[in-house]
């Protein structure tokens, strides 16, 4: 650890990227603090010692703990006696591995914002470094935090659904459907730019979010797939637009459609999984209802905190049933299960079974998959494994 100083009360937690103007910082630090469990303390907010110093003076933090960079953080933060315990990494994509490692080898835990990393070899360099180290390492692939993705994935390993044959996926939006990356918005700029984004475009940014989703309700593994990626903007170098055929071990077979460019479609994540006895769907712009059809019965509406809510889905829910519940209490249900675990590390317990959160190996799968998806579609479509 940091230090020996015994932990107790909020999670006293750091954060990398996420000055001002950077959506994603904001959601993290909404997460972090809807249950009350973290303290933000200090910071590495942006990439000019300026910015830092202005965005950290905005959160109110102790301007002496508002550093230039990461490295320097890590250092420091890691010698105080009221240190950080965790950072949250909410930087472009190019700059995810470097500050983890420097964070992990000082033993500090790392809530990575996804993918991992643009390249495969750099997620398998920081995966060495999270085998060697005793912090843990969290990947906010958030959609898994919503209780009715938890009660689906229950009820698949449950074995209601039979055995599995289809799995659907989709995440579409249509931001990108102009050449908004020429108009100056920081977002577009860094997402179109494989020096910051790495070699997927939506594949990259949503793409993944689908793949770990269906891979973590349905517990398949894929054996290999096949993808048509395009890019329709205009001078646009990156794909904007994925249909990746899915080849699941076992048997099952199924589909993943990402695009940025669809017009009408805002954040359209579905998921549809199709067994011998029933199938399941759900969709992320209406998180609070999943969709339980049995074969040869009249399909049966499930809601969250509702009848036949199961203790899997209960577990994460805040509010009664018909109070709506959305993005940011997922993406809290992913900061909250690291707490737990990062609370059951300062004292030496077990972390709870049922405790899970997506990690080095989700963010590992994850870059794989867009490498895959980009070099099956260099080539024309054929067949392509995971390079594991």
């Amino acid at each position: 650890m940091p230090n020996d100083t015994p932990r107790t009360g909020p999670i006293r937690l750091g954060m990398v990227g996420g000055g001002q103007g950077a959506f994603i910082g904001a959601v993290h630090r909404i997460a972090a603090r809807l249950d009350g469990r973290y303290q933000l303390v200090a910071g590495a907010l942006s990439s000019t010692p300026e910015k830092s110093q202005a965005s950290g003076a905005e959160l109110g933090l102790d301007p002496k703990r508002i550093y230039d960079d990461f490295k320097q953080m890590a250092i420091r933060e890691a010698r105080l006696k009221d240190g950080i315990e965790a950072v949250a990494i909410v930087t472009p994509n190019h700059m995810h591995v470097d500050p983890a490692i420097e964070f992990l080898r000082r033993g500090i835990h790392v809530i990575c914002d996804k993918p991992l990393a643009p390249k495969l070899g750099d997620a398998r360099r920081l995966a060495r470094v999270c085998e060697k180290s005793d912090a843990l390492f969290v990947l906010t692939h958030n959609y898994s935090g919503y209780p009715l993705i938890r009660q689906a994935r229950e009820m698949v390993a449950n074995g209601d659904l039979g055995d599995i044959r289809l799995v659907q996926v989709e995440y579409v939006q249509d931001w990108l459907s102009t050449d908004l990356e020429t108009t100056g918005n920081k977002q577009a700029e860094w997402r179109t730019d494989p020096a910051r984004s790495g070699a997927g475009g939506a594949t990259g940014d949503i793409g993944t979010h689908a793949f770990q989703l269906a891979r973590f309700v349905s517990g398949l593994e894929l054996d290999e797939l096949a993808a048509d990626l395009d890019s329709f903007g205009k001078g646009r170098t990156l794909d904007d637009n994925a249909h990746v055929m899915l080849r699941w071990k076992g048997g099952a077979k199924g589909m993943l459609w990402c695009s940025q460019v669809a017009p009408g479609n805002e954040n359209a994540l579905r998921l549809r999984i199709y067994g011998t006895k029933c199938g399941l769907s759900w969709e992320q712009e209406n998180p609070n209802r999943l969709w339980h059809t049995p074969l040869g019965e009249p399909p049966r509406l499930l809601t969250r905190a509702g009848a036949g809510s199961t203790d899997a889905a209960n577990r994460l829910t805040r509010t009664p049933g018909g109070h709506p519940e959305g993005y940011l209490e997922g993406f809290a249900n992913i900061y909250s299960e690291a707490a737990t675990a990062i609370e059951a590390r300062r004292t030496g317990a077990p972390v709870p079974p049922e405790v899970t959160f997506p990690g080095i190996a989700d963010g590992l799968e994850g870059v794989a998959f867009v490498e895959a998806c980009v070099k099956s579609g260099k080539a024309n479509g054929n067949w392509k494994k995971l390079g594991l």
